[in-house]
């Protein structure tokens, strides 16, 4: 059976954020967010340069507490005639308040925005009310692991939690008329991520909401795997035509970020691309007594660009039609080549696990170590490893509850100190980072051994 692939774009009403707007008939908006410390102003402001250089068209910052409201202000000013910038807040509805009167846009995530829930509208209403005053837009933005304690009573770690979440607070701006909301719902599992956001698509119908959607998976990792899994997940669902802005979040510098998520949006977007002109095309083969096989076949001769949209169709493939295998055909590269990433793409799907699957987060200011380089140490560490997932975590944010699915886990506890988890059990807490991964290791052989 071939299948013929489509791309009609989802209704959603626009959202002015700064100069830009998200949703409605605009295009879908590319963004990232620094991994530098919001307080260190020279250092945030020379990476915003190499980003917007690179085509980011809004720029997200780490924004813990009223010290990074102050310096988010300074950062603002210089760059202000490029992009819109966006503060990130956890834990503080006043920071939330605070930062939506200097910026152009507020993410607060319904997880932890306010610990008293008696109190939530009340505050939530306060925030609408800055944020319609100052023209501020908001993000809602759940992440699958930092679910309320309310939530994950009554509905578990779940998607129906996360969308609940999510309608919680939308039906408070929808009561007040507030349409200036972007929402976002996240997980570093794809297929997790996948499921949450189509069933958001139809709650929000159900209830005639019409707001335009961030999309991104968490924790996607680095290098060819983080591309892949990034792939994967959005890529599946721009092919529904959900989508309306792109974030794809990579172990490395934010500025890598941005040409990976403009080849997918323009994959999907661009009327010249293979999508439209016939060269690709899609076959579930039937097989007997065993789960079909997706047949992918691309003339691109570009590796990365196959990759991604390799990976942007299978994996939505293999989810449809409950599909077990890839078969990728290409003349342009050799059949190991395509073999492996056949499988990379049944890993990142969720499909199966052939490898050791490193879960491992892009950094921001919270980070206290140097990310990128313990990401590299832990998979040297691990690479005789198989069928394990390892996830490296910059802090406790969102850390712990990204990594839920995790075998193991190294999380960053405060400056150079590291925290090792078994699942989710915490082990070995604030060690120094020097002994960390060496640590990390004694403890998998351990259990591996019974011992």
């Amino acid at each position: 059976m071939q299948i013929k692939l489509t791309y009609n774009r989802r209704s959603t009403h626009p959202v002015e954020v700064g100069n830009i707007c998200i949703g409605g008939d605009n295009p879908i908006r590319v963004q990232t967010m620094a991994n530098t410390s919001t307080n260190d102003i020279d250092a945030s402001v020379e990476q915003a340069r190499r980003c917007i250089e690179a085509g980011a068209e809004l720029l997200r910052y780490t924004t813990q507490g009223l010290r990074e409201v102050e310096s988010l202000s300074q950062i603002h000013e210089q760059v202000l005639t490029s992009v819109p910038l966006v503060a990130d807040v956890h834990f503080q509805a006043e920071v939330a308040e605070a930062a939506a009167k200097v910026v152009e846009k507020v993410r607060i995530n319904p997880g932890n925005y306010s610990k008293d829930a008696s109190k939530l509208e009340e505050r939530f209403l306060r925030l609408l009310d800055i944020c319609r005053e100052y023209g501020t837009a908001i993000r809602i933005g759940v992440n699958h692991g930092s679910l309320s304690e309310r939530m994950m009573d009554r509905y578990g770690d779940t998607p129906e939690g996360m969308v609940e979440s999510v309608m919680e607070f939308l039906r408070i701006a929808w009561a007040q008329q507030f349409m200036n909301i972007v929402i976002s719902v996240k997980a570093s599992n794809t297929r997790v991520m996948v499921d949450t956001v189509r069933l958001l698509v139809k709650r929000m119908a159900r209830e005639r909401m019409d707001y335009p959607l961030h999309l991104g998976v968490t924790e996607a990792g680095e290098g060819e795997d983080g591309r892949i899994k990034s792939a994967v997940g959005i890529g599946a669902l721009l092919a529904d035509g959900i989508g309306d802005t792109v974030r794809v979040s990579l172990s490395e510098a934010p500025e890598n970020e941005i040409p990976v998520a403009r080849d997918l949006v323009n994959y999907f977007a661009d009327p010249h691309s293979p999508r439209y002109t016939g060269e690709v095309t899609a076959e579930v083969l039937d097989q007997i007594g065993d789960r079909p096989t997706i047949r992918y076949s691309s003339m691109e001769d570009d590796w990365q660009l196959f990759c991604l949209q390799a990976a942007a169709e299978c994996g939505r493939l293999l989810w449809e039609y409950s599909a077990g295998e890839i078969e990728l055909c290409n003349p342009s590269f050799s059949e190991t080549k395509l073999n492996f990433l056949g499988k990379d793409i049944l890993q990142a799907s969720r499909v199966r696990i052939y490898k050791t699957e490193y879960i491992s987060c892009p950094g921001c200011g919270r980070t206290l170590f140097d990310l990128q380089k313990t990401v590299a140490e832990v998979k040297k560490a691990t690479a005789h490893l198989t069928g394990l997932k390892i996830a490296v975590m910059g802090c406790i944010v969102n850390g712990p509850g990204e990594m839920a699915d995790a075998d193991y886990g190294y999380v960053g506890a405060g400056r150079d100190r590291i925290s090792l988890y078994r699942g989710k059990e915490c082990v070995l807490k604030n060690i120094p980072q020097e002994e960390a991964v060496e640590q990390l290791l004694k403890l998998i052989e351990s259990d591996q051994n019974g011992k």
